[in-house]
């Protein structure tokens, strides 16, 4: 893999959080600031995504008959569970 060496900056009070929390996890600055990058990317992809969804579905809603097989579906899969 190949990295860069980067400068960054941030309030004293931000890196005494870092400092104190990758600490705890004995991991280097380096390690700490490409996980929370890797963390924040994945959290942005999965927004992105479910917004996707979301408009996909606004544009094109289920119909009745995918209603209704759906719940034949859930019907089907929960009926042996007992539920009292």
């Amino acid at each position: 893999m190949n990295s860069r060496k980067i400068a960054i900056s941030l309030p004293d009070s931000l890196l005494a959080r870092v400092e104190e929390s990758r600490r705890t996890t004995a991991e280097s600055r380096s390690a700490f600031f490409r996980l929370a990058a890797e963390g924040l990317l994945r959290e942005r992809a999965l927004a992105d995504r479910v917004a996707e969804y979301v408009d996909g579905y606004t544009r094109q809603p289920e119909g009745p008959g995918e209603i209704a097989a759906a719940d034949a579906a859930s019907a089907e899969v929960f009926e042996p569970e007992d539920w009292t």
